[in-house]
């Protein structure tokens, strides 16, 4: 069954978790479906932004219910040792690899949010660059309601946006909250009365910019919060270097100059 749908126009990526009828919880295929369309825009050199968002009522529900009924019946049987320790995709298992894909998309990756993002879908929400959320949307770190923590990348991804203490008390309690106390905290970027109309807006922006010097400040942004002063500054000289005078730089400069639209090149 399909359950993300993707469409590529103009240089950007429409990502669409399309399980409406469970709120888009993540069940296997869902997060099959995730990891495969991330690897799929990385390889693609054509794509300049994405958008991610939920089909129906919400963004996303969280792990599909079932997978907790099992739990319960099952005890120790499901224990996952086997499963959550291997390193699957680079530094990350294949659940935590649903949602850090989207920082390995090479280009700003834009999710439009409404509903809910519980829990897992909280988590790939995360995993964007910048979050826009309507008025009404409700997030939690609810992995604690059913005796769990985050484990979809959530404490990493969530370290840089928000407080340390915000995220302990959020990750302690799985306390629900709306997009105004979210976007006061940091985790939402802004708050809009239609997220997915505002985020294609900003892609078409950024589809318009050298896709040269975006995917290079996406590097660098990524790498920011954990690299010394010395190789931050570094990284940006490294990549200025490689961005000056190539082709897209100059068209950059050129459309400025004579006020008319840029026309870049995909390598």
């Amino acid at each position: 069954m399909e359950r993300v749908r993707t469409t590529i126009e103009n240089g950007i990526a429409d990502v669409r978790l399309a399980r409406p009828e469970k709120m888009n919880a993540l069940d296997e295929a869902m997060f099959h479906a995730l990891i495969e369309t991330g690897i799929r825009l990385k390889k693609d050199k054509a794509v300049r932004a994405a958008v991610i968002s939920g089909e129906g009522k919400a963004f996303c529900a969280g792990l599909d219910m079932g997978n907790f009924q099992r739990t319960a019946e099952n005890g120790r049987e499901t224990r996952p040792e086997g499963r959550l320790l291997p390193r699957t995709h680079g530094i990350a298992n294949r659940p935590q690899y649903a949602a850090w894909v989207w920082r390995e998309v090479p280009v700003p990756v834009i999710a439009a949010v409404h509903g809910v993002a519980f829990g897992g879908g909280f988590q790939v929400m995360l995993g964007a660059d910048i979050r826009y959320a309507a008025p009404a949307t409700r997030f939690s770190v609810m992995e604690i309601k059913w005796g769990l923590v985050p484990d979809m990348g959530g404490t990493a991804l969530m370290r840089n946006l928000a407080r340390e203490d915000v995220i302990r008390e959020l990750t302690y309690t799985g306390r629900v909250f709306d997009a105004e106390e979210g976007a006061r905290l940091g985790l939402v970027t802004r708050i809009c009365e239609d997220p997915r109309a505002e985020a294609f807006a900003l892609a078409r922006d950024i589809a318009g910019k050298n896709p040269d010097a975006i995917r290079a400040a996406k590097r660098l942004l990524n790498a920011a919060p954990l690299a010394s002063d010395a190789d931050a500054l570094m990284a940006e000289s490294v990549e200025q270097t490689a961005i000056i005078g190539r082709p897209n730089q100059v068209e950059a400069v050129m459309a400025q100059l004579q006020n008319r639209p840029p026309v870049f090149a995909t390598e």
